[in-house]
């Protein structure tokens, strides 16, 4: 998952600066190679290998002049091909933490018969780059270990010691997952203050014009239930009033009528101040509201006709999949329906398992929570140590626009990291057109101007943060 946040509509229009039609520079074109070849080594589950991918983001490192102790690779014997990498930059204070730099290497499965364009290639047209990951999210991914690259070359001396782990399995639910593996088994390897992730970004008209610049800051669970009902079911001549599906049918009729109530963490009850300003509309107006006062119905009805904005303030459920019966002339002994949760934070999985049964208040519907489990941690506070740089170099790259904090109605690997006590962030930068660029289906593609842009402002946010203990 790249970007999870809601358009941050500002009337400001403001100019990205940077390339225009400036040819790149040599340090760009080095990167834009090393970029390549992550985007054009598959790594989706069913074909590609992940391992391959971070074996060849070392050799780069160990060409750059990295150490072997520097580099941890690692995979395990059940899953040779999803592995992944940990580098390490030293920093020379003792004292000071340091700071992890995360990214997935997996992509969504990409057909090439349904693309206009190998995805498999990285191509560079009507200035964008096409190719699967190239916005989701081997742009990060390249500009991490870029990071690493360009400190050995400068000969940098930070304060902080900068870690990268490049991992595999966020896109696939119940897949292996490095960031999972990484925080049980190698704790000490990626300990960090904090962690810098995917999940901000800039918002874009699509014409070149960046319109905001958002911080992730914590992000929902997701769970999945499955609901069945059970009966002896008979001949469907001499129907009967117990009917699994006229049973599952109620229960899901219920939860579609059900709104969870109304919450706010302090992340979101400032991103509806701030986005809520910036739009100026009715809707905009109505998310003030709702920050001042969360029980303004008024304003409440306004925003729940926005999908993204009705979910960013709630847990929300809803019915994904559904089976049941077993012939066309019998009635049914079975029915059964997948219901997505996407919880809010504070909330734990077996808590609203409950709060759905007692919705449904029936006790021949059962309801099973299915795995894997995801932690549930709570959201990484709104640290001005953090957030402090990320707002000074958009004053620099982009004058004029605010850093707004946003809660992430889907997730990320900040999940398993939240769990083990690393505060992870969905950093500004890099920005997208409104309508997602791609990612997860198809001709996949990012800015070129937004992937070198974005860049610069990474790195020099990297040795912010790396230059103070």
């Amino acid at each position: 998952m790249r970007k999870a946040t809601a358009l941050l509509a500002s009337t400001l229009l403001i100019a990205t600066p940077g390339l225009a039609e400036e040819a790149p520079r040599a340090d760009q074109l080095a990167f834009r190679d090393l970029y390549k070849e992550l985007v054009e080594t598959n790594t989706t589950l069913s074909s590609g290998s992940c391992t391959l991918a971070a074996d060849r983001m070392a050799a780069r490192l160990k060409a750059a002049g990295f150490a072997d102790d520097q580099l941890t690779l690692f995979a395990t014997p059940e899953h040779p091909k999803e592995g992944g990498l940990v580098a390490v930059y030293p920093g020379t204070s003792k004292r000071a933490k340091p700071i992890l730099l995360i990214a997935h290497i997996d992509v969504v499965e990409a057909k090439r018969a349904d693309w206009e364009r190998d995805p498999f290639t990285m191509v560079e047209e009507n200035g964008y780059f096409y190719g699967r990951g190239t916005a989701d999210d081997k742009a990060q991914a390249a500009v991490w270990i870029d990071t690493l690259i360009r400190f050995k070359q400068e000969g940098y001396k930070p304060k902080r010691t900068v870690k990268v782990a490049l991992t595999c399995g966020e896109e696939t639910n119940g897949a292996f997952n490095g960031a999972e593996w990484l925080a049980a088994n190698k704790r000490d390897l990626i300990d960090a203050e904090f962690a810098l992730n995917e999940g901000g970004g800039g918002d874009s008209d699509g014409k070149g014009k960046v319109l905001g610049q958002s911080v992730q800051v914590g992000e929902k669970t997701f769970a999945n239930f499955r609901l069945e009902t059970r009966n002896p079911g008979g001949h469907s001549s001499a129907p009967v009033p117990a009917n699994a599906i006229y049973q599952l049918a109620a229960a899901l009729g219920k939860i579609a009528a059900y709104d969870f109530p109304l919450e706010m963490t302090d992340t979101t009850r400032r991103f509806f101040a701030e986005a809520g300003a910036a739009r100026g509309d009715e809707t905009g107006r109505a998310m003030a509201a709702l920050a001042k006062n969360p029980a303004d119905k008024a304003a409440e009805a306004i925003v729940n006709k926005d999908p993204f904005l009705h979910s960013n303030l709630r847990t929300t459920c809803v019915a994904t999949l559904l089976d049941g019966g077993h012939a066309a002339n019998a009635l049914p002994q079975r029915a059964g329906a997948n219901i997505n949760c996407r919880i809010f934070p504070g909330h734990s999985i077996e808590s609203i398992r409950d709060e759905l049964a007692a919705l449904i208040g029936d006790p021949g519907v059962t309801v099973t929570q299915l795995a894997p489990k995801r932690p549930a941690p709570p959201a990484p506070p709104l640290d001005p140590k953090v957030i402090g740089p990320m707002q000074t170099l958009v004053d620099k790259y982009w004058p004029g626009l605010k850093v707004v904090p946003a809660m992430a109605n889907g997730y990320t690997d900040a999940t398993f990291l939240g769990a083990v006590g690393i505060p992870t962030y969905g950093i500004p930068g890099m920005w997208g057109d409104p309508d997602g660029n791609g990612a997860h289906g198809l001709n996949e593609r990012m800015e070129m101007r937004s992937v070198y842009v974005g860049r610069d402002y990474m790195y020099d946010l990297v040795k912010a943060y790396a230059g103070k203990s």
